[in-house]
């Protein structure tokens, strides 16, 4: 599973803080995700990151071309994961233990599919966001 392509001082600051998934604290789909998500007991040990709390990370990683508006980021075991990749890999790590985790394994467990199929999350996301009143995360401009 190869990772982002990533400049070796974004892997150093990344790799001091070891495995992590950075999200939008405020999006309610990233955070019921996460909750849901039986990493812990699948026995990977990850920080869940607020996007919100960490905007040196947001910045590094949007100077990446990452933007988290875009897509959750996964550091995990020295690669970085970017939108529907992390999706997969994700569920390729939490297993199949409970119905929800179960149905997520299947659609997500195919690379292609993940893909395919985030774009539309995430454009349920920002609807979503506009309806609750939420704003998207200041973001500095990649470059």
């Amino acid at each position: 599973m190869p990772g982002v392509g990533e400049s070796s001082q974004m892997a150093q600051g990344n790799q001091e803080r070891g495995d992590f998934l950075l999200y939008d604290g405020e999006c309610p789909f990233c955070s019921a995700y996460v909750r849901m998500q039986r990493l812990r007991a699948a026995g990977v040990r990850l920080a869940l990151l607020d996007a919100r709390d960490e905007p040196e990370l947001v910045a590094r990683f949007a100077r990446e071309g990452m933007d988290v508006n875009e897509g959750m980021i996964l550091r995990f075991r020295g690669a970085t994961y970017f939108g529907g990749d992390v999706m997969h890999v994700i569920s390729l790590l939490s297993g199949p233990a409970g119905p929800i985790n179960r149905a997520t394994s299947l659609l997500f467990a195919n690379r292609t599919v993940a893909r395919a199929l985030y774009p539309f999350l995430r454009a349920g996301r920002n609807a979503t966001l506009r309806l609750l009143g939420r704003r998207k995360l200041d973001v500095p401009a990649a470059g």
